[in-house]
């Protein structure tokens, strides 16, 4: 992985050494150009005017990983050797040690899982013109079950218990119903 770096000179006041008209050291928010690409002209820099070379580095990207590729980097954490836990691992998940080790050195975010609304269509014209659907929603009464709310038209809703993950639509043997993405603003 390169890395793009720059430089700047900072002497002990706080102020930066203007590359551009190379005439001393300014508050920040006034020099020209208070940056270069070379880290040998900083040194010099610093060296015949003072001062002390300051690098800058770009902060690397988080890694987006799934629920099981965090846990496969948490655990690694506590291992005594990191990089052979996330090897063993890998093999099981598809070769993806390069990204694993990535989010074990850069850091990580968990994607959000998709929620879904999931549909039946029971036709049936309503006097108002509407099609009949059927939404799912799982059983407050009874555990593991869903069950179907007969409606005029589809309704989004933010209510979590008509809102289903790809597992929860595996789980409850729903994959041929019709199912729509809820996003995080309600559309």
């Amino acid at each position: 992985m390169s890395e793009e770096k720059l430089y700047a000179v900072k002497n002990d006041e706080g102020k930066y050494w203007d590359f551009e008209d190379q005439d001393g050291f300014w508050e920040l928010n006034t020099v020209t150009l208070a940056t270069v690409a070379g880290e040998e002209g900083a040194k010099c820099v610093a060296h015949d005017h003072g001062g002390h070379v300051v690098t800058f580095v770009e902060e690397p990207k988080k890694v987006v990983l799934t629920k099981e590729q965090a846990e496969i980097v948490e655990k690694a954490r506590v291992s005594d050797i990191p990089a052979t836990y996330i090897s063993a691992r890998t093999d099981e998940y598809n070769g993806e040690e390069r990204l694993l080790m990535n989010a074990y050195v850069n850091g990580y975010t968990v994607a959000k899982e998709k929620k879904y609304l999931v549909y039946k269509e029971l036709g049936g014209k309503q006097k108002n013109k509407h099609e009949q659907v059927a939404q799912a929603y799982r059983s407050n009464l009874f555990f593991d079950t869903i069950i179907w709310l007969i409606k005029e038209h589809k309704i989004m809703s933010s209510d979590a218990s008509d809102q289903f993950t790809e597992a929860g639509i595996e789980h409850y043997g729903l994959q041929d119903c019709e199912k729509e993405e809820v996003t995080d603003d309600g559309e």
